[in-house]
Protein backbone atom coordinates (compact mmCIF):
# COMPACT_ATOMS: atom_id res chain seq x y z
CA UNK A 1 0.00 0.00 0.00
CA UNK A 2 1.47 3.30 -1.13
CA UNK A 3 0.21 6.29 0.83
CA UNK A 4 0.19 9.70 -0.76
CA UNK A 5 -0.82 12.64 1.42
CA UNK A 6 -2.44 15.80 0.15
CA UNK A 7 -2.99 18.96 2.15
CA UNK A 8 -5.79 21.52 1.92
CA UNK A 9 -6.19 23.71 -1.17
CA UNK A 10 -4.81 27.26 -0.98
CA UNK A 11 -8.20 28.92 -1.57
CA UNK A 12 -11.34 29.19 0.52
CA UNK A 13 -13.18 25.90 0.77
CA UNK A 14 -15.91 24.12 2.63
CA UNK A 15 -14.23 21.63 4.90
CA UNK A 16 -15.62 18.49 6.33
CA UNK A 17 -14.70 16.66 9.44
CA UNK A 18 -14.72 12.97 9.91
CA UNK A 19 -15.26 10.68 12.69
CA UNK A 20 -12.00 9.37 13.60
CA UNK A 21 -9.00 11.51 13.79
CA UNK A 22 -6.53 14.05 12.61
CA UNK A 23 -8.60 15.96 10.08
CA UNK A 24 -11.66 16.43 12.19
CA UNK A 25 -14.93 14.58 12.23
CA UNK A 26 -17.06 13.58 9.50
CA UNK A 27 -19.86 15.94 9.18
CA UNK A 28 -19.40 19.18 7.37
CA UNK A 29 -16.86 21.73 8.53
CA UNK A 30 -17.34 25.44 8.64
CA UNK A 31 -15.75 27.44 5.85
CA UNK A 32 -12.04 27.86 6.44
CA UNK A 33 -10.23 30.62 4.61
CA UNK A 34 -6.64 30.71 3.48
CA UNK A 35 -4.33 32.20 6.09
CA UNK A 36 -6.56 31.48 9.09
CA UNK A 37 -5.33 28.89 11.55
CA UNK A 38 -8.48 27.18 12.92
CA UNK A 39 -6.53 25.64 15.81
CA UNK A 40 -5.61 29.10 17.12
CA UNK A 41 -9.21 30.30 17.31
CA UNK A 42 -10.70 29.98 20.81
CA UNK A 43 -14.41 30.59 21.32
CA UNK A 44 -15.13 31.58 24.93
CA UNK A 45 -18.50 32.41 26.41
CA UNK A 46 -20.40 32.38 29.68
CA UNK A 47 -18.94 32.88 33.12
CA UNK A 48 -15.29 33.92 32.62
CA UNK A 49 -14.41 32.85 36.17
CA UNK A 50 -15.80 29.35 35.84
CA UNK A 51 -14.58 28.19 32.45
CA UNK A 52 -14.61 24.60 31.19
CA UNK A 53 -12.05 24.08 28.43
CA UNK A 54 -13.34 21.90 25.57
CA UNK A 55 -11.39 20.62 22.56
CA UNK A 56 -13.07 19.35 19.43
CA UNK A 57 -13.18 20.20 15.74
CA UNK A 58 -15.61 21.49 13.13
CA UNK A 59 -17.73 18.34 12.81
CA UNK A 60 -21.40 19.28 12.48
CA UNK A 61 -22.24 16.90 15.32
CA UNK A 62 -20.41 19.29 17.64
CA UNK A 63 -22.30 22.35 16.38
CA UNK A 64 -24.26 22.59 19.63
CA UNK A 65 -21.09 23.59 21.45
CA UNK A 66 -20.78 26.58 19.12
CA UNK A 67 -24.49 27.50 18.86
CA UNK A 68 -25.76 30.79 20.29
CA UNK A 69 -28.80 29.24 22.06
CA UNK A 70 -26.50 26.82 23.87
CA UNK A 71 -24.17 29.65 24.81
CA UNK A 72 -27.15 31.42 26.40
CA UNK A 73 -28.04 28.31 28.39
CA UNK A 74 -24.45 27.92 29.57
CA UNK A 75 -24.45 31.53 30.77
CA UNK A 76 -27.74 30.99 32.62
CA UNK A 77 -26.23 27.94 34.28
CA UNK A 78 -23.40 30.18 35.58
CA UNK A 79 -20.82 28.21 33.64
CA UNK A 80 -18.37 29.24 30.96
CA UNK A 81 -16.90 27.32 28.04
CA UNK A 82 -13.67 27.85 26.17
CA UNK A 83 -14.04 25.84 22.93
CA UNK A 84 -11.12 25.27 20.56
CA UNK A 85 -10.55 23.17 17.45
CA UNK A 86 -7.73 20.67 17.66
CA UNK A 87 -7.65 18.53 14.52
CA UNK A 88 -4.75 16.36 15.65
CA UNK A 89 -6.58 13.61 17.53
CA UNK A 90 -3.47 12.50 19.39
CA UNK A 91 -2.84 16.04 20.63
CA UNK A 92 -6.51 16.38 21.54
CA UNK A 93 -6.36 13.24 23.66
CA UNK A 94 -3.10 14.23 25.31
CA UNK A 95 -4.59 17.59 26.29
CA UNK A 96 -6.76 15.81 28.87
CA UNK A 97 -3.56 15.34 30.83
CA UNK A 98 -3.68 18.99 31.90
CA UNK A 99 -4.70 21.45 29.17
CA UNK A 100 -8.33 20.49 28.61
CA UNK A 101 -11.25 19.51 30.83
CA UNK A 102 -13.31 17.85 28.10
CA UNK A 103 -12.74 16.56 24.60
CA UNK A 104 -15.33 15.50 22.04
CA UNK A 105 -14.16 12.74 19.72
CA UNK A 106 -15.08 9.40 18.22
CA UNK A 107 -15.10 6.17 20.16
CA UNK A 108 -12.36 4.64 18.03
CA UNK A 109 -10.07 7.64 18.53
CA UNK A 110 -10.69 7.55 22.26
CA UNK A 111 -9.69 3.88 22.33
CA UNK A 112 -6.74 4.42 20.02
CA UNK A 113 -5.13 7.19 22.07
CA UNK A 114 -6.30 6.14 25.56
CA UNK A 115 -6.41 9.62 27.17
CA UNK A 116 -6.51 10.34 30.88
CA UNK A 117 -10.27 10.53 31.08
CA UNK A 118 -13.56 8.66 30.90
CA UNK A 119 -16.56 8.77 28.60
CA UNK A 120 -19.28 10.72 30.42
CA UNK A 121 -21.81 11.18 27.62
CA UNK A 122 -22.71 10.15 24.07
CA UNK A 123 -23.19 12.72 21.31
CA UNK A 124 -24.31 10.91 18.18
CA UNK A 125 -23.87 7.95 15.87
CA UNK A 126 -23.75 8.17 12.11
CA UNK A 127 -26.52 6.57 10.11
CA UNK A 128 -25.47 7.19 6.53
CA UNK A 129 -23.52 10.44 6.71
CA UNK A 130 -20.33 8.66 5.64
CA UNK A 131 -20.03 6.07 2.92
CA UNK A 132 -17.78 4.09 0.60
CA UNK A 133 -18.26 5.25 -2.99
CA UNK A 134 -17.19 3.30 -6.07
CA UNK A 135 -16.21 5.32 -9.11
CA UNK A 136 -18.66 3.49 -11.33
CA UNK A 137 -18.72 6.52 -13.61
CA UNK A 138 -15.03 6.01 -14.44
CA UNK A 139 -15.10 2.21 -14.06
CA UNK A 140 -18.51 0.93 -15.26
CA UNK A 141 -17.62 -2.68 -14.40
CA UNK A 142 -17.00 -1.76 -10.76
CA UNK A 143 -20.34 -2.64 -9.18
CA UNK A 144 -19.26 -4.27 -5.89
CA UNK A 145 -16.17 -4.78 -3.77
CA UNK A 146 -15.64 -8.14 -5.47
CA UNK A 147 -15.15 -6.41 -8.82
CA UNK A 148 -12.08 -4.50 -7.63
CA UNK A 149 -9.57 -7.23 -8.45
CA UNK A 150 -10.86 -7.63 -12.03
CA UNK A 151 -10.85 -3.88 -12.61
CA UNK A 152 -7.40 -3.57 -11.04
CA UNK A 153 -5.95 -6.28 -13.30
CA UNK A 154 -7.33 -4.53 -16.39
CA UNK A 155 -6.23 -1.00 -15.44
CA UNK A 156 -3.17 0.47 -17.15
CA UNK A 157 -2.14 2.28 -13.96
CA UNK A 158 -2.46 1.54 -10.27
CA UNK A 159 -5.86 2.26 -8.72
CA UNK A 160 -6.23 4.86 -6.01
CA UNK A 161 -8.40 4.88 -2.88
CA UNK A 162 -8.90 8.24 -1.20
CA UNK A 163 -10.11 9.18 2.27
CA UNK A 164 -9.70 11.85 4.90
CA UNK A 165 -6.88 10.76 7.20
CA UNK A 166 -7.49 10.23 10.89
CA UNK A 167 -11.25 10.37 10.46
CA UNK A 168 -14.20 7.97 10.31
CA UNK A 169 -13.47 7.73 6.60
CA UNK A 170 -10.17 6.05 7.40
CA UNK A 171 -11.87 3.87 10.01
CA UNK A 172 -14.52 2.80 7.51
CA UNK A 173 -11.85 2.01 4.91
CA UNK A 174 -9.99 -0.19 7.40
CA UNK A 175 -13.24 -1.84 8.44
CA UNK A 176 -13.84 -2.87 4.83
CA UNK A 177 -10.28 -4.12 4.51
CA UNK A 178 -10.91 -6.23 7.59
CA UNK A 179 -14.39 -7.53 6.71
CA UNK A 180 -14.42 -8.11 2.93
CA UNK A 181 -12.36 -10.38 0.69
CA UNK A 182 -12.59 -8.06 -2.30
CA UNK A 183 -11.03 -4.93 -0.80
CA UNK A 184 -7.45 -4.84 0.42
CA UNK A 185 -5.88 -1.46 1.08
CA UNK A 186 -2.49 -2.91 0.11
CA UNK A 187 -3.76 -3.23 -3.48
CA UNK A 188 -4.28 0.53 -3.79
CA UNK A 189 -2.30 3.69 -3.87
CA UNK A 190 -3.98 5.21 -0.82
CA UNK A 191 -4.36 8.99 -0.95
CA UNK A 192 -4.91 10.65 2.42
CA UNK A 193 -6.42 14.13 2.30
CA UNK A 194 -7.42 16.72 4.88
CA UNK A 195 -11.18 16.56 4.36
CA UNK A 196 -14.00 15.24 2.23
CA UNK A 197 -14.13 18.16 -0.19
CA UNK A 198 -10.75 17.11 -1.54
CA UNK A 199 -11.69 13.44 -1.67
CA UNK A 200 -14.82 14.31 -3.66
CA UNK A 201 -12.80 16.51 -6.03
CA UNK A 202 -10.28 13.71 -6.65
CA UNK A 203 -13.11 11.25 -7.28
CA UNK A 204 -14.20 13.50 -10.15
CA UNK A 205 -10.83 14.71 -11.44
CA UNK A 206 -8.34 11.84 -11.01
CA UNK A 207 -9.04 8.92 -13.39
CA UNK A 208 -7.07 6.55 -11.16
CA UNK A 209 -9.40 7.01 -8.16
CA UNK A 210 -11.63 3.93 -8.07
CA UNK A 211 -12.83 4.18 -4.47
CA UNK A 212 -13.47 7.16 -2.19
CA UNK A 213 -14.75 7.29 1.36
CA UNK A 214 -16.85 10.43 1.76
CA UNK A 215 -19.31 12.05 4.14
CA UNK A 216 -22.35 14.21 3.58
CA UNK A 217 -23.21 16.23 1.66
CA UNK A 218 -20.65 14.74 -0.71
CA UNK A 219 -22.15 11.26 -0.48
CA UNK A 220 -25.39 12.61 -1.93
CA UNK A 221 -23.50 14.60 -4.56
CA UNK A 222 -21.53 11.51 -5.61
CA UNK A 223 -24.71 9.44 -5.90
CA UNK A 224 -26.33 12.16 -8.02
CA UNK A 225 -23.23 12.22 -10.26
CA UNK A 226 -23.60 8.51 -11.06
CA UNK A 227 -21.22 6.93 -8.58
CA UNK A 228 -22.22 3.83 -6.61
CA UNK A 229 -22.57 3.99 -2.84
CA UNK A 230 -21.62 0.44 -1.95
CA UNK A 231 -21.72 0.70 1.85
CA UNK A 232 -22.52 3.45 4.33
CA UNK A 233 -22.70 3.92 8.07
CA UNK A 234 -26.43 3.17 7.83
CA UNK A 235 -25.40 -0.43 7.05
CA UNK A 236 -23.24 -0.60 10.19
CA UNK A 237 -25.38 1.75 12.31
CA UNK A 238 -23.49 1.53 15.60
CA UNK A 239 -19.95 1.47 14.22
CA UNK A 240 -19.21 5.20 14.37
CA UNK A 241 -20.09 6.89 17.66
CA UNK A 242 -19.09 10.31 19.00
CA UNK A 243 -18.48 10.68 22.71
CA UNK A 244 -17.88 13.28 25.42
CA UNK A 245 -14.76 12.53 27.43
CA UNK A 246 -13.98 14.30 30.72
CA UNK A 247 -10.50 14.37 32.18
CA UNK A 248 -9.76 12.39 35.31
CA UNK A 249 -8.84 15.71 36.90
CA UNK A 250 -12.24 17.28 36.19
CA UNK A 251 -14.08 14.17 37.36
CA UNK A 252 -12.21 14.33 40.66
CA UNK A 253 -12.12 18.10 41.26
CA UNK A 254 -15.11 19.64 39.42
CA UNK A 255 -17.87 16.99 39.46
CA UNK A 256 -20.68 19.54 39.97
CA UNK A 257 -19.55 21.64 37.00
CA UNK A 258 -19.34 18.51 34.85
CA UNK A 259 -22.84 17.44 35.83
CA UNK A 260 -24.21 20.93 35.12
CA UNK A 261 -22.47 21.06 31.75
CA UNK A 262 -23.97 17.71 30.69
CA UNK A 263 -27.41 18.66 32.01
CA UNK A 264 -27.33 21.87 29.96
CA UNK A 265 -25.98 20.09 26.88
CA UNK A 266 -28.68 17.41 26.86
CA UNK A 267 -31.40 19.96 27.58
CA UNK A 268 -30.39 21.73 24.38
CA UNK A 269 -29.95 18.62 22.22
CA UNK A 270 -33.21 17.08 23.46
CA UNK A 271 -34.96 20.23 22.25
CA UNK A 272 -33.23 20.00 18.86
CA UNK A 273 -34.22 16.35 18.47
CA UNK A 274 -37.83 17.38 19.05
CA UNK A 275 -37.52 19.88 16.19
CA UNK A 276 -35.60 18.54 13.18
CA UNK A 277 -35.93 21.88 11.35
CA UNK A 278 -34.14 23.64 14.20
CA UNK A 279 -31.38 21.02 14.08
CA UNK A 280 -30.87 21.51 10.33
CA UNK A 281 -30.81 25.28 10.80
CA UNK A 282 -28.17 24.97 13.53
CA UNK A 283 -26.01 22.72 11.35
CA UNK A 284 -26.50 24.98 8.34
CA UNK A 285 -25.59 28.12 10.26
CA UNK A 286 -22.58 26.45 11.86
CA UNK A 287 -21.17 25.15 8.58
CA UNK A 288 -22.44 27.89 6.24
CA UNK A 289 -24.40 25.26 4.29
CA UNK A 290 -27.33 25.48 1.97
CA UNK A 291 -30.63 24.18 3.42
CA UNK A 292 -30.41 21.08 1.19
CA UNK A 293 -26.83 20.27 2.26
CA UNK A 294 -27.65 20.91 5.91
CA UNK A 295 -30.61 18.53 5.63
CA UNK A 296 -28.36 15.83 4.08
CA UNK A 297 -25.91 16.18 6.95
CA UNK A 298 -28.55 16.16 9.69
CA UNK A 299 -30.31 13.11 8.23
CA UNK A 300 -27.05 11.16 8.41
CA UNK A 301 -26.40 11.96 12.09
CA UNK A 302 -28.49 10.46 14.89
CA UNK A 303 -28.08 12.46 18.11
CA UNK A 304 -28.40 10.75 21.46
CA UNK A 305 -30.94 11.98 23.98
CA UNK A 306 -29.92 11.81 27.64
CA UNK A 307 -32.19 8.78 28.15
CA UNK A 308 -30.68 6.97 25.17
CA UNK A 309 -27.15 7.75 26.33
CA UNK A 310 -27.99 6.44 29.81
CA UNK A 311 -29.59 3.32 28.33
CA UNK A 312 -26.50 2.55 26.26
CA UNK A 313 -24.35 2.76 29.38
CA UNK A 314 -26.71 0.93 31.71
CA UNK A 315 -27.64 -1.93 29.36
CA UNK A 316 -24.09 -2.75 28.32
CA UNK A 317 -24.57 -1.60 24.72
CA UNK A 318 -21.71 0.87 25.05
CA UNK A 319 -19.50 -1.83 26.57
CA UNK A 320 -20.19 -4.07 23.56
CA UNK A 321 -19.42 -1.22 21.16
CA UNK A 322 -16.15 -0.57 22.96
CA UNK A 323 -15.20 -4.24 22.69
CA UNK A 324 -16.14 -4.44 18.99
CA UNK A 325 -14.29 -1.22 18.13
CA UNK A 326 -11.28 -2.29 20.16
CA UNK A 327 -11.16 -5.57 18.23
CA UNK A 328 -11.17 -3.71 14.90
CA UNK A 329 -8.37 -1.40 16.05
CA UNK A 330 -6.35 -4.34 17.32
CA UNK A 331 -6.73 -6.35 14.10
CA UNK A 332 -5.80 -3.34 11.94
CA UNK A 333 -2.76 -2.48 14.05
CA UNK A 334 -4.17 0.79 15.40
CA UNK A 335 -4.12 -0.35 19.04
CA UNK A 336 -1.91 -2.61 21.10
CA UNK A 337 -4.66 -4.96 22.23
CA UNK A 338 -8.31 -5.52 23.01
CA UNK A 339 -9.74 -3.61 26.00
CA UNK A 340 -9.83 -5.84 29.06
CA UNK A 341 -12.53 -4.01 31.07
CA UNK A 342 -14.73 -1.87 28.85
CA UNK A 343 -17.04 -0.77 31.68
CA UNK A 344 -14.12 0.95 33.38
CA UNK A 345 -13.88 3.43 30.51
CA UNK A 346 -17.18 5.24 31.08
CA UNK A 347 -19.47 6.47 33.82
CA UNK A 348 -23.12 7.51 33.77
CA UNK A 349 -22.93 9.31 37.12
CA UNK A 350 -22.73 12.79 35.63
CA UNK A 351 -25.75 12.56 33.31
CA UNK A 352 -28.06 11.56 36.17
CA UNK A 353 -29.65 15.02 36.46
CA UNK A 354 -30.07 15.28 32.69
CA UNK A 355 -31.80 11.89 32.68
CA UNK A 356 -34.09 12.97 35.52
CA UNK A 357 -35.05 16.14 33.65
CA UNK A 358 -35.85 14.27 30.43
CA UNK A 359 -37.84 11.63 32.31
CA UNK A 360 -40.01 14.40 33.76
CA UNK A 361 -40.65 15.76 30.25
CA UNK A 362 -41.48 12.28 28.92
CA UNK A 363 -43.89 11.62 31.78
CA UNK A 364 -45.62 14.94 31.17
CA UNK A 365 -46.11 14.46 27.41
CA UNK A 366 -46.43 10.69 27.01
CA UNK A 367 -50.26 10.79 27.08
CA UNK A 368 -50.69 13.75 24.73
CA UNK A 369 -47.68 13.23 22.44
CA UNK A 370 -46.62 9.55 22.59
CA UNK A 371 -44.53 9.82 19.40
CA UNK A 372 -42.35 12.57 20.86
CA UNK A 373 -42.05 10.61 24.10
CA UNK A 374 -40.69 7.67 22.09
CA UNK A 375 -38.15 9.90 20.35
CA UNK A 376 -36.86 11.25 23.66
CA UNK A 377 -36.54 7.69 24.95
CA UNK A 378 -34.39 6.90 21.94
CA UNK A 379 -37.07 4.94 20.10
CA UNK A 380 -36.39 6.61 16.74
CA UNK A 381 -36.89 5.59 13.15
CA UNK A 382 -33.11 5.64 12.64
CA UNK A 383 -32.79 2.93 15.30
CA UNK A 384 -35.19 0.59 13.51
CA UNK A 385 -33.38 -2.56 12.45
CA UNK A 386 -36.21 -4.88 11.49
CA UNK A 387 -35.48 -7.39 8.75
CA UNK A 388 -36.18 -6.21 5.24
CA UNK A 389 -39.34 -7.78 3.85
CA UNK A 390 -37.81 -9.55 0.84
CA UNK A 391 -38.08 -12.94 -0.86
CA UNK A 392 -35.26 -15.37 -1.59
CA UNK A 393 -35.34 -14.41 -5.26
CA UNK A 394 -35.10 -10.74 -4.37
CA UNK A 395 -32.05 -11.43 -2.22
CA UNK A 396 -30.36 -13.39 -5.03
CA UNK A 397 -31.07 -10.57 -7.49
CA UNK A 398 -30.07 -7.76 -5.11
CA UNK A 399 -26.89 -5.70 -5.70
CA UNK A 400 -23.85 -7.32 -4.14
CA UNK A 401 -21.80 -5.44 -1.56
CA UNK A 402 -19.07 -8.08 -1.49
CA UNK A 403 -17.96 -11.43 -0.13
CA UNK A 404 -17.57 -11.35 3.63
CA UNK A 405 -14.15 -12.38 4.91
CA UNK A 406 -14.58 -15.61 6.90
CA UNK A 407 -11.96 -15.95 9.64
CA UNK A 408 -11.15 -19.62 9.91
CA UNK A 409 -12.31 -22.47 7.74
CA UNK A 410 -15.68 -24.02 6.97
CA UNK A 411 -15.00 -27.67 6.16
CA UNK A 412 -17.15 -30.68 5.34
CA UNK A 413 -16.54 -34.41 5.41
CA UNK A 414 -15.66 -35.77 1.97
CA UNK A 415 -18.74 -36.15 -0.17
CA UNK A 416 -21.11 -35.04 2.61
CA UNK A 417 -22.63 -31.96 4.20
CA UNK A 418 -21.39 -32.72 7.73
CA UNK A 419 -19.33 -29.91 9.28
CA UNK A 420 -15.85 -30.94 10.43
CA UNK A 421 -12.85 -29.48 12.22
CA UNK A 422 -13.28 -26.04 13.74
CA UNK A 423 -16.15 -25.13 11.40
CA UNK A 424 -18.68 -24.58 14.18
CA UNK A 425 -16.37 -22.18 16.04
CA UNK A 426 -15.72 -20.32 12.78
CA UNK A 427 -19.45 -19.97 12.10
CA UNK A 428 -20.18 -18.89 15.68
CA UNK A 429 -17.75 -16.00 15.31
CA UNK A 430 -19.08 -15.27 11.83
CA UNK A 431 -22.62 -14.90 13.18
CA UNK A 432 -21.43 -12.22 15.62
CA UNK A 433 -19.72 -10.29 12.83
CA UNK A 434 -22.74 -10.49 10.52
CA UNK A 435 -24.90 -9.06 13.30
CA UNK A 436 -22.90 -5.83 13.10
CA UNK A 437 -24.82 -5.11 9.89
CA UNK A 438 -28.25 -3.55 9.59
CA UNK A 439 -30.86 -6.24 8.72
CA UNK A 440 -33.12 -3.62 7.17
CA UNK A 441 -30.53 -2.85 4.48
CA UNK A 442 -28.29 -5.94 4.29
CA UNK A 443 -29.10 -9.62 3.59
CA UNK A 444 -26.81 -12.65 3.39
CA UNK A 445 -26.55 -15.19 0.58
CA UNK A 446 -24.52 -18.29 1.49
CA UNK A 447 -23.24 -19.92 -1.69
CA UNK A 448 -21.83 -23.46 -1.80
CA UNK A 449 -19.31 -24.57 -4.43
CA UNK A 450 -17.71 -27.91 -5.27
CA UNK A 451 -14.83 -28.96 -7.48
CA UNK A 452 -15.50 -30.57 -10.87
CA UNK A 453 -15.54 -34.25 -9.99
CA UNK A 454 -18.50 -36.56 -10.53
CA UNK A 455 -21.81 -35.59 -12.08
CA UNK A 456 -23.12 -32.04 -12.25
CA UNK A 457 -26.40 -33.06 -10.62
CA UNK A 458 -24.69 -34.72 -7.65
CA UNK A 459 -22.43 -31.72 -7.09
CA UNK A 460 -25.32 -29.29 -7.40
CA UNK A 461 -27.24 -31.18 -4.71
CA UNK A 462 -24.19 -31.43 -2.44
CA UNK A 463 -23.37 -27.72 -2.74
CA UNK A 464 -26.97 -26.80 -1.93
CA UNK A 465 -27.00 -29.08 1.12
CA UNK A 466 -23.73 -27.63 2.40
CA UNK A 467 -24.98 -24.07 1.99
CA UNK A 468 -28.19 -24.97 3.85
CA UNK A 469 -26.20 -26.51 6.71
CA UNK A 470 -24.24 -23.26 7.08
CA UNK A 471 -27.42 -21.19 6.96
CA UNK A 472 -29.11 -23.40 9.58
CA UNK A 473 -26.13 -23.08 11.91
CA UNK A 474 -25.96 -19.30 11.51
CA UNK A 475 -29.69 -18.96 12.14
CA UNK A 476 -29.31 -21.03 15.29
CA UNK A 477 -26.67 -18.52 16.41
CA UNK A 478 -29.19 -15.70 16.11
CA UNK A 479 -28.16 -14.06 12.84
CA UNK A 480 -30.43 -11.04 12.42
CA UNK A 481 -30.33 -10.24 8.67
CA UNK A 482 -32.26 -12.32 6.15
CA UNK A 483 -30.12 -15.27 5.11
CA UNK A 484 -30.57 -17.78 2.29
CA UNK A 485 -28.69 -20.75 0.82
CA UNK A 486 -27.67 -21.23 -2.80
CA UNK A 487 -25.78 -24.16 -4.32
CA UNK A 488 -23.77 -23.69 -7.52
CA UNK A 489 -22.06 -27.06 -7.80
CA UNK A 490 -18.94 -26.71 -9.93
CA UNK A 491 -20.42 -24.09 -12.27
CA UNK A 492 -18.31 -21.20 -10.90
CA UNK A 493 -14.69 -22.32 -10.40
CA UNK A 494 -12.09 -19.88 -9.10
CA UNK A 495 -10.27 -17.87 -11.76
CA UNK A 496 -6.97 -19.46 -12.76
CA UNK A 497 -7.66 -22.66 -10.80
CA UNK A 498 -8.21 -26.07 -12.39
CA UNK A 499 -11.97 -26.78 -11.99
CA UNK A 500 -11.10 -30.20 -10.53
CA UNK A 501 -8.86 -28.68 -7.86
CA UNK A 502 -10.19 -29.06 -4.31
CA UNK A 503 -9.67 -25.30 -3.73
CA UNK A 504 -12.94 -24.79 -5.57
CA UNK A 505 -14.77 -26.50 -2.69
CA UNK A 506 -15.64 -23.38 -0.78
CA UNK A 507 -18.44 -21.49 0.94
CA UNK A 508 -19.02 -17.86 0.01
CA UNK A 509 -20.84 -15.50 2.36
CA UNK A 510 -22.19 -12.74 0.17
CA UNK A 511 -23.63 -9.53 1.61
CA UNK A 512 -26.45 -8.13 -0.54
CA UNK A 513 -28.06 -4.69 -0.46
CA UNK A 514 -31.80 -5.07 0.03
CA UNK A 515 -32.69 -1.60 1.31
CA UNK A 516 -31.43 1.92 1.92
Amino acid sequence: MTIQKKGPPPIAYIGAALLVGGGGYFGLQAIQKSGIDPVAEIKSYGNSKNQISVLGDTFSGYSTLRADPFKDKITQAELGISYQDEFDQKARAEALGGKADIIVTTLDQYLKHQPQGKIVGLIDKTVGADAVVLNTKQYPDLKSLDDIEKVRSQASKSLKLVYSAGTPSEYLAKLLDLKFDGLSLSDFEVVEVEESTQAFDLLNSDPQVAVAVLWEPFVSKARQAGNTVVLSSSDVPDAIVDVIVASDRMIAKKPDDLSQFLTTYYQHTDQLIRNSNALSKQIGADGDLSPADAASVSKGIDFFTSLESNQWMQSGTLAKRIEATSAVLSLTGDASGIVSDSKDLYTQDFIAQAVKNTEQVVNAISATDPDLAKVLRGEKASNTTAKANVTQQQIKAAPKVGNFKVRGEVQFATGSSTLTGNSQATLTNLAKEINEFNPSTIAVNVVGHTSKTGSAATNQTLSQQRAEVVVSYLRAQGVKPNIIAEGKGFSAPLAGIDPANSKNQRTEVQLKRVGG
